[in-house]
């Protein structure tokens, strides 16, 4: 019988080897680069709020005219807020002054923030639900007042079924609205750029504490607070109030009949 010897071997299968390991085409590389910087971006921007991807800045490089954040209770009140003049979704002029007795909850947001910004209002909206008083108010400043016209904000304030007694959408001149923020909400405000926190404000106008409204167990801290600020003895509003802040600009904004 003929010998069976077994078939020579392929140089082919070494030579596929030698190809697997070379390293790979520098446009995948590039590619997965790519990703790798827009996974980052995405987890800044949701550390940070709204608006452009930033780093967010460390005590030593916080910028001097941002305020340092608001502890979640504080021991004693703080000073009044100053008082301002803006503009609701509905058209009107509103000026804080009519505040005065009331406890009420302050935020920052944008109408054309991708999501952040309407988690944050569902959470105030709850609460108006669940805290249904008419003693409580909430005061919402765009960051974004180039956009948000009144009628801008009577569409977006539709979409939480606000009750425009209760709940203000406010809108003008951003140099105003930053300054409100940053000195009586203490809270930064930019072009875009917002804190996704909610301040309380007793009958007095004075700071009691913030929390941030994207977390369940800070939103329940805040209702907490605000119960019990509205249970504290409806004393009269100080006489005296600290200078307004002046708007550099009128208060309804370009554009706001469209």
């Amino acid at each position: 019988m003929p010998r069976v010897t077994a078939p020579a071997m392929s140089p082919r299968p070494a030579a596929a080897g030698r190809r697997a390991s070379r390293p790979l085409p520098l446009a995948l590389v590039v590619l997965g680069v790519a990703f790798l910087w827009a996974g980052c971006g995405l987890a800044v921007c949701g550390l940070a709020g709204c608006g452009s991807p930033r780093r967010l800045p460390t005590s030593a490089q916080r910028p001097s005219d941002e305020p340092e954040p608001v502890p979640g209770l504080l021991e004693e009140p703080g000073e009044q807020a100053r008082p301002f003049v803006l503009t609701d979704q509905t058209g009107e002029a509103f000026d804080s002054r009519s505040l005065a007795g009331k406890v009420w909850v302050g935020s920052v947001f944008f109408a054309n923030c991708p999501g952040p910004c309407f988690r944050e209002n569902q959470a105030l909206a709850d609460m108006l639900r669940e805290i249904d008083s008419p003693d409580l108010l909430v005061v919402s400043l765009t960051c974004d007042p180039e956009n948000d016209t009144p009628e801008v904000l009577r569409r977006y304030a539709e979409r939480f079924d606000a009750d425009t007694s209760r709940w203000k959408f406010l809108t003008g001149d951003m140099e105003t609205i930053k300054t409100i923020a940053n000195q009586s909400f203490r809270l930064p405000a930019e072009v875009g750029v917002h804190s996704e926190r909610g301040v309380v404000f007793d009958r007095q106008g004075r700071l009691r504490g913030g929390y941030h409204l994207l977390q369940a167990d800070r939103v329940d801290l805040l209702k907490k607070l605000v119960r019990e600020i509205l249970d504290e003895p409806a004393d009269d509003p100080p006489s005296a109030t600290p200078a307004a802040v002046t708007p550099s600009a009128p208060s309804i904004p370009a554009g706001a009949g469209r």
